[in-house]
């Protein structure tokens, strides 16, 4: 079972991002604060988890949790500051709309640009350690697929249905078929010929 909390003197809310690896659409994080007695059996990292309990884990993070919020940062502001910076401010935002403020951060990763006035530890893969993570990862994947799995019907052939913008094999030759679209980050290399990605990297995301 994870932690409950890092400091227990604090509010403490735990933040996670997604999408950070995707060749098209937003970067997305959550920041969830959750009651210091919370338990759960089976919250987990996003990525451990199907479809079917990671919705089931969102009604119950929202209902349960003292504070919530999930944010984004678009492509083209992606394409602007870089992904990394791009991933912080999106945590960022998502502190800026909780409607408690927190006394202290937990973040996913070895690596955040401070937020103002809230002392922060960064907790690598802290989403299989500490709930308030998994549970920001839980907002913030299924905010994304949702909104990848919208778009994918402005823009069929990419598959984002599927791999919800992850360089598959099938995405990158949708796009030297069709070209990119306005959603894609040009920033990022795009098609297998432009990237130094070997095909073991793509599946070890996961969508192959």
């Amino acid at each position: 079972m994870l932690k409950a909390y890092y400091n227990i003197d604090a509010i403490e809310a735990g933040l996670d991002e997604v999408g950070r690896g995707c060749l098209a659409g937003p970067v997305v994080a959550a920041a969830v604060i959750l009651p210091r007695d919370y338990k759960h059996s089976f919250l987990n990292d996003s990525k451990q988890l199907t479809k079917a309990q990671r919705l089931e884990l969102e009604k119950e993070i929202i209902r349960e949790s003292v504070s919530w919020a999930v944010a984004e940062v678009d492509n083209i502001e992606i394409d602007k500051i870089n992904i990394l910076k791009a991933s912080f401010l999106a945590m960022h935002r998502a502190v800026d709309k909780l409607r408690i403020r927190p006394e202290h951060l937990l973040v996913d990763g070895n690596r955040f640009t401070p937020y103002p006035m809230i002392p922060h530890t960064c907790i690598i893969k802290g989403d299989a350690h500490y709930l308030s993570i998994a549970a920001a990862s839980v907002l913030a994947k299924n905010y994304r697929d949702e909104l990848m799995s919208n778009l994918s019907r402005q823009f069929p052939h990419y598959g984002w249905e599927q791999n919800v913008g992850y360089p598959t094999i099938h995405h990158r030759k949708a796009i030297v078929l069709h070209g990119p679209c306005s959603y894609h980050r040009m920033t990022f290399k795009l098609t297998k010929e432009e990237s130094d990605q070997s095909v073991e990297e793509t599946e070890d995301l996961g969508f192959l």
